[in-house]
Order: C-alpha cells, then structure tokens, then sequence
C-alpha cells in the first residue's frame, strides 16, 4: 500500500539491536532484495561502547541507553530497580557485559516440546556454530570463520584460579566449555570480545556491509507505529530530525525492538490486549492478549569479600596503575581494559537433586561500593565479588504502554521472587556464593566478608538481603512469546499471528526463558529468522 512521501522497501527492520544487525547482514545478502534498518539511537563511534571494561560508563549514560526504571517490585523491597536498555547500533550486545552463554540443551528442546517445531537443540545448534569464529577453533559444538567472533579470557588471575580449584573441591567439575556437552561444573566465561575490543552485533554483522547498496541504514529514527490496512501491516511511521516520516514494506517489517520495546510498539499500533488498548484510548486493530505479558529476567545478588593483599582490579584500577592499564590495552589490546566484568563462572544445583544446573555464579577479582546496581564503582581496597542468579525464574511480569506515544517509557513489572521457589532458590544462590568464597583454595587471600555481612545468617535475613539489594542481570524476554496457545504472540515462523506482513525476531519471542546470558540465543533466533524469511 503506497502512501505518498513514503519510501518503499522490500524488508523494514525496526531496531538495530542483536537481532536487527543479524537480519540486516543476511537479508542484504540478497542483491535483488532492499532492507531498510531504522534504529532509534545513534552511531557506535564512542570509545567507551569498544573498551570491555568501560562498559560501566555507557550504563548511566542516555546516548547510549534507554534507563528505563521498573514498576516498584513487590518482592524487591517495593523498590523502582534501574533497567538498562541498548540505544545505538548494536543495541544491548553495545553496553553489555560481553558473556557468550548459549544455554542448555533442555530450554531449547523445552521450545520445541511447546509445538514450536524447527527448535530443538539439533535444530538450533548448526545455527549457533554458522555465526560463530571461536578463537579456539571450531569442533562438534563451535564454529569458526563465523561474524560473532568468540575468545577466552586472556589473562588467568590468580584469585580466578583459586575459585575454580575451590569450586572443584566443592563438588563442582572442571569444565572448559559451558557452550559444548553439558553447561555444568565450573572454568573461565567465553566472551564477545576480539583483540581486546568489543565484538557487538553491529561490530560482528553489520559494519561489514553498511556498504551495500541496497541496504539503508537510518539513525535516531524511532518508530512510532505500525501501519496496518486491517489484519495487515503495511510499513512504519518514524521520528527523525523532528519529522515524522513513512516506509512501507512491500514484503516484511520485522519488529526487532527487543522484550521491552517490541511489546511497547505492538500495543501503540493497537496490537495487543483489548483492555489495556482501551484504557488508553488506543483502537484496537488486533487483540492479542499476550503482547507485552509473561516477562521474565534474571535477578542477581552478590556477597564480596575483602581481600589481604593488593592483587585485585580494585588496585589496578587507581592513580598510575590505571594509566599504566590504558596504555597496555591501546598498544595490544590487553590487561584491565580488555576484562568483562565476569571471569570465572559456576553453574550448580539449588537442590542436589535436581538433573541440571538452575544456578549461575560469576566470579570477579575486584569488590564494588555498596549499591543496588550490579555494576557500580569499584571500591578503593581489595576484594573479591560472587554473584548469583536463578537460571529459570518461575516467576513472571508484564510490560504495558503507558500512553499512545513510544516516547513514554513503558511500565515494566517484572515481578521478581514473586514466587516461594524462587525466593528458597535464591536464597541457595546466596549460601552457595559463601561455600564458595570460604573454599579452602582462597584461604591465603581472604578477608572478612563485606556483604551481605556477618549478622546476615538465617534464611530470612538472606532473603531480606536480596529483595533489598538484588537487581536486573539485563536479560528480559518473552513479552511476545512464540507458541501456538491462546497467548502466544507468533508462530513458530514468528509470525504474527492472527496478522500478516509482520515477524517479531528479539528475545521477547522466547517460550521460556534459557538457562544463560541472553545475546547469544538471541543471534541465533535472528539467524533462524532469516532462513525462515529466506528459505535458506
């Protein structure tokens, strides 16, 4: 449907986030076939976006991040708890903590055990491998010579190695790739991140072919609605340089907004459910009662413990020693600034019984000021931090439009330790974070616990600690959730259903939540998208 002023495309991708970049690669592919990318923040020149550890300035910062704030949470204290959003090329891969966690073979044979056919872990592991360039080569379970380049850790700290032997005499196998046969026991975090720079989406998929010809890219464009000519979406209206200007899409517009902003635009175009559409004076052009419903995130706390000698990054990180480390990481790429901000990973049981993992640790060599935030100034003596997370939350939240305008920031309750499992498995999180910290392996380094503290001991005073002191690990999903029930959102093929000429391809379209950090599942269900869209 041509609208005059409006250009017309074969494909429209709204967010160049993970997922975005990903399409716009493979569908620019195709000589014959036009992608229009429209992202609501700017470029990703900064430099604070390339170092590894400077991730803690983009944060804060809204050049580069959406600072969303939740709903007060009832089981968080009733606090309103920062939320971290990406707002530039690359979207969140741009700000993120650099972790490469696909997950467990289960969630994804979860997937598919739901209907969605085509999802299985069979299905979806040549999909990983296809995007991967692992630094350590290629194998049964990693690919090489892929966009998303993938490393190891580049310097073993000695307190890293002190945790991981100490976790091994804690019952815990060593293991050497959680992405490989089985997620669980404990070694180094694999990482998105090469020659000592970030490796984002917009890094890995997209810089390399901004020069197509038929692929346009626009920035601080955000989109403000889709357009529909009944049960079809036609194309999108956008704001840019104080304009509101039209696309249409002769074949696809592709939502790639993410679990947040996906589910915000969807209700705004009047897609979404019927009460809440009504409530806020928007027609209803399609009810779908699940857009926007069963968010999920993981919610992380952490116990720190002061450390007897100057080894850490909190000593690094000060005065010459610093200067020292920028020198090192703009000559070679390496030493501090070339850290994410976790090394050493754990994955344990809750409850011994259980038949897989639903706890993930990260281990740091360096302690940070009391804060709410999981990253927050590093303190000025040694200490070393664990931090926790339940894998799979059983409980869930919702996002909803608060207006007709995707310039509001949406409500976003994500409702976390709404439930008593979860509340008892992060409380074992806690307990295992302390087991660990106090393993014999650390004995020479350690100092006095910092928190939650020695007068924290029962397991009420634990879960006190962590509704008020928990916070956002950034990995929400399922907001538009893939299924064929009456809340699913889209299809298997992510398609809309009940409409035509729209996919939603972010991490809202999650089933279930995986048991991992959420970019790399994420890759990989824009990678399926695009053989969906393609026939590839």
């Amino acid at each position: 449907m041509n609208r005059p002023g409006a250009e017309t495309f074969d494909f429209i991708i709204v967010g160049a986030g993970s997922a975005g970049c990903v399409l716009a690669n493979r569908l620019s592919a195709r000589p014959n076939a036009t992608v229009l990318l429209l992202e609501a923040g700017g470029r990703d020149r900064h430099p604070y976006i390339h170092i590894p550890a400077a991730f803690i300035k983009t944060f804060t910062d809204p050049r580069f991040n959406w600072c969303f704030e939740t709903e007060p949470v009832p089981g968080a204290g009733n606090r309103s708890i920062f939320f971290p959003r990406g707002k530039v090329l690359g979207g969140s891969s741009s700000i993120s903590g650099h972790l490469y966690v696909r997950g467990q073979a289960e969630d994804y044979d979860t997937w598919a055990a739901l209907g969605n056919r085509g999802w299985s872990y069979a299905d979806v592991l040549p999909l990983f491998k296809a995007q991967e360039d692992r630094s350590a080569g290629a194998d049964a379970y990693h690919g090489s010579g892929g966009p998303q380049h993938v490393s190891d850790i580049h310097e073993r700290h000695p307190l890293c190695e002190a945790f991981i032997e100490g976790a091994v005499g804690l019952g815990l196998p060593r293991n050497p790739d959680y992405n490989g046969a089985d997620q669980a026991g404990t070694g180094y975090y694999q990482r998105m991140i090469r020659a000592g720079r970030r490796h984002s989406a917009a890094v890995a998929f997209l810089h390399p072919v901004l020069e197509r010809a038929n692929l346009t890219l626009k920035t601080r464009a955000q989109v403000t609605r889709l357009e529909c000519a009944g049960r079809q979406v036609t194309g999108v209206s956008y704001h840019q340089d104080g304009r509101t200007r039209q696309a249409v899409a002769r074949r696809e517009v592709l939502l790639c907004g993410g679990a947040i902003a996906s589910p915000q635009l969807l209700q705004v175009s009047g897609i979404g459910p019927g009460a809440l559409l009504q409530k806020l004076g928007i027609p209803v052009v399609h009810e779908s009662p699940g857009v926007g419903e069963g968010l999920q995130d993981h919610y992380a706390v952490r116990v720190s413990r002061r450390v007897n000698r100057p080894i850490t990054l909190n000593h690094r990180a000060r005065g010459w020693r610093l200067c020292w480390e920028a020198i090192r990481w703009y000559t070679s790429g390496s030493g501090l600034l070339a850290f994410s901000p976790a090394h050493a990973f754990a994955f344990a049981r809750s409850d011994p019984g259980l038949a897989r993992p639903d706890l993930q640790l990260v281990f740091t060599p360096a302690s940070y000021a009391d804060s709410t935030e999981p990253v927050s100034r590093l303190q000025d003596e040694p200490g070393m931090t664990c931090g926790v997370w339940q894998t799979v939350p059983t409980s869930f939240g919702h996002v909803h439009a608060r207006s007709a305008d995707t310039r509001d920031a949406p409500a976003i309750q994500p409702n976390y330790l709404d439930t008593e499992h979860d509340r008892k498995v992060i409380v074992q999180g806690l307990k295992w974070c302390r087991r660990l910290l106090q393993s014999e392996a650390l004995a020479p380094d350690r100092g006095p616990e910092l928190s939650p503290g020695t007068a924290c001991e029962s397991d009420d005073d634990l879960l006190t600690y962590a509704a008020s002191m928990g916070s956002t690990v950034y990995h929400p999903v399922s907001t538009c959730r893939m299924g064929r029930d009456a809340l699913a959102v889209v299809d298997p093929e992510l398609k809309l259903h009940g409409m035509t000429g729209l996919r939603v391809v972010d991490a809202s379209v999650m089933p279930t939540m995986v048991s991992a950090n959420t970019n790399a599942a994420t890759l990989m269900i824009a990678e399926k998208a695009a053989q969906l869209i393609t026939g590839g």
